[in-house]
């Protein structure tokens, strides 16, 4: 059964799915899916183009699907799409895509805190972190079990690796590869997240070939592409480490500083 507060506006072209519930003075334009058992707090903004999935909950007052703010947008059909079981907390802004991909992507199971900008065309994996006012421009791409701390801004087009781990107040403006922490001002590498990946049940033999990797990267004179060649060389061939030499490819904005 779905529920919907009295105040609440929804278009009736809008799709709910079963046991939605949609609270006080919230708005839900046409073309916007929910999923079964979504909750949407009061006063959210919920615009068209927007697929939320099932099981997630939208905190009050946040902004889904808006137009982005991008001058070269020019009101084309884009999309927002969440994944099911995402929570997004108070005064959260999610905007759409534009004609780059036509849409904003964040995965299953991501936690989106208070006054989180997820900007247009952002690619956010699964099981994703942001805390809270995290801030990023277009095109940036976190990849699933990330973690960024608070007040942190991430520059258009940065790209962000599994598992890494970035510090709160920080302005990202290079790509992070995979399995790190990242720290300072200008950011830089701050070692293996060895107590996040334990966390996820990383074996002590591969923490210690992804070590052995990030020296070949930060500790020798090697250029990136050397030290791609490197890791596949002289060690063994796991897919953590394959990870690693696939973002140093795909990297565009290069690598943070060691």
């Amino acid at each position: 059964m779905v529920k919907i507060h009295p105040t609440a506006i929804v278009d009736p072209k809008a799709q709910l799915g079963e046991n939605v519930e949609i609270g006080p003075f919230s708005t839900i334009k046409d073309d916007v899916i929910i999923g079964d058992q979504s909750v949407v707090g009061q006063g959210v903004f919920v615009d068209s183009g927007t697929r939320l999935g099932k099981n997630c909950q939208v905190g009050h007052y946040s902004t889904l699907g808006v137009p982005p703010q991008d001058l070269k947008y020019k009101n084309e059909k884009t999309y927002l799409e969440i994944g099911e079981g995402t929570i997004i907390r108070e005064y959260a802004s999610l905007h759409r895509g534009t004609t780059y991909h036509y849409k904003t992507t964040i995965g299953k199971n991501c936690f989106i805190m208070t006054y989180v900008h997820v900007a247009h065309d952002c690619q956010i994996g699964d099981n994703v972190i942001l805390a809270n006012g995290v801030n990023m421009g277009g095109h940036v791409e976190i990849d699933s079990f990330a973690s960024i701390g608070g007040l942190t801004a991430i520059h258009q087009f940065v790209k962000i690796g599994q598992y890494s781990f970035v510090g709160g107040g920080l302005r990202v403006n290079k790509d992070v590869p995979p399995f790190i922490k990242v720290m300072g001002e200008p950011i830089r590498f701050g070692g293996i997240n060895g107590i996040g990946l334990e966390r996820k049940g990383f074996s002590k033999e591969v923490l210690l070939d992804i070590k052995r990797a990030y020296r070949l990267i930060y500790q020798t004179s090697y250029t990136m592409a050397e030290a791609a060649a490197a890791i596949q060389k002289e060690l063994p061939p796991r897919p953590e480490l394959q990870l690693i030499v696939d973002f140093i490819q795909r990297s565009d904005r290069g690598l943070l500083r060691g």
